[in-house]
């Protein structure tokens, strides 16, 4: 299940940090007087009942100054690409044109949200402001982090506004598998795989698998051939880095298909990576392409997305080819000179913000593909490993 991401935002000393830490019930986000305290997103996590896991994100105050106070505010904005909702917090019924500017920012992402009048032990929300706030058509709540009151009502409010597809457990093989079918997950362990422990894609689609009453088998390529001289699964899952071997094993009537593959279908923008896969065929001397990972580790020799993938492209095109990695959720380059964009799957980021990140390349109209299917490509057996898809 994926954390839900609760952003606050709003001017300088409106009590962001109180709140957070008032919502936590504990000391995780500094607290002052002087405006200007939160520098850079700051996250939480906690628990919500009615939601589940949660990540809270304090954010910079909307009026800071200076140069280093834009690049605070921008920072702060930028996070809005990562949440699911958003709290506006003001307070001593101050509304103005920063918060109508965020309120449009909302609106641009199809973000929830809802205003919190914050210190409502030192001034209450009056009828007039309510009023003006309503209009929004967003959930009003007249709260005070210092003393607690309220704070139960927007509880609440989050529970009831939060959109369940941010919280709910992802569709991966829901409409595919079926009670009682057996599935066999290929898994090798090379060096890129985590000491003594599964990646989570692999654990997504085990869990998946069993919520389905459903039978999973899991074994490395080389117990592959002695598996199936006895036994005829329903379908088989493989790691995309060994599709050429393992399609070579599996006979054509055994459905096949790849772990970045389910999950790219699970997040979202797969019939934009169907299209943009194929655009790899027609890549020129000197494109260059954007590698996206969702998550931060060390490089290896065997890293699939800075070593692998590249290698294996550049060796299907015949052409020479530069490519710009972008790691976790870090700020996209400029996208100008970008011929195609390559997604991983997507496991430590939520369908939002995959969503995001991608609805801002395809904006640009440039080609995107992932991870799997660019693999099942150069291996030669894309129609193949999306078959199952298409009942």
């Amino acid at each position: 299940m994926n954390k839900v991401h609760i952003g606050i935002f709003g001017k300088r000393n409106q009590g962001k940090s109180m709140l957070i830490n008032a919502l936590a019930g504990q000391n995780i986000a500094i607290v002052s007087n002087v405006p200007g305290t939160t520098t850079d997103p700051v996250k939480k996590s906690m628990e919500i009942f009615g939601i589940g896991p949660c990540v809270l994100v304090d954010t910079a105050g909307l009026d800071d100054s200076g140069e280093v106070g834009k690049k605070r505010v921008a920072k702060s904005l930028e996070s809005l690409k990562i949440i699911d909702i958003a709290l506006l917090l003001i307070s001593n019924n101050q509304f103005g044109e920063d918060e109508k500017e965020l309120i449009k920012q909302f609106n641009s992402f199809e973000l929830p949200y809802i205003i919190v009048h914050n210190k409502a032990d030192l001034q209450v929300l009056n009828p007039q402001c309510r009023s003006q706030l309503e209009a929004y058509g967003a959930p009003v709540i007249d709260c005070s982090a210092a003393t607690l009151q309220g704070l139960d009502e927007l509880i609440q409010a989050i529970v009831k506004t939060t959109p369940a597809s941010a919280y709910s457990k992802e569709n991966l093989l829901d409409d595919i598998i079926h009670e009682g079918e057996t599935i066999v997950l290929v898994m090798p362990q090379d060096s890129e795989a985590p000491e003594g422990r599964l990646i989570l894609p692999q654990v997504q689609v085990i869990r998946n698998i069993l919520d389905n009453k459903a039978i999973a088998i899991c074994l490395q390529p080389s117990e592959l051939s002695t598996y199936l001289a006895i036994h005829q699964p329903d379908l088989i899952i493989t790691d995309s880095q060994v599709f050429g071997e393992v399609s070579k094993i599996v006979p054509d009537s055994i459905p096949l298909t790849g772990f970045s593959i389910v999950l790219a279908r699970s997040k979202g923008n797969f019939e934009h990576f169907l299209k943009g896969t194929q655009q790899l065929r027609q890549l020129r001397d000197g494109d260059t392409i954007l590698m996206l990972e969702s998550c931060t580790h060390l490089s290896s020799c065997e890293d699939i997305g800075r070593h692998k993938l590249p290698r294996l492209i550049q060796q299907f095109t015949g052409k020479q080819l530069n490519f710009q990695f972008v790691a976790a959720l870090s700020p996209l380059p400029s996208l100008d000179n970008i011929s195609m964009a390559i997604q991983c799957g997507g496991c430590m980021v939520t369908k939002r913000q995959l969503m995001n990140r991608m609805k801002e390349i395809i904006s640009k109209k440039i080609p995107v593909s992932n991870y799997g299917m660019t693999l099942s490509l150069v291996n030669g057996i894309f129609d193949r490993a999306i078959k199952v898809f298409s009942k």
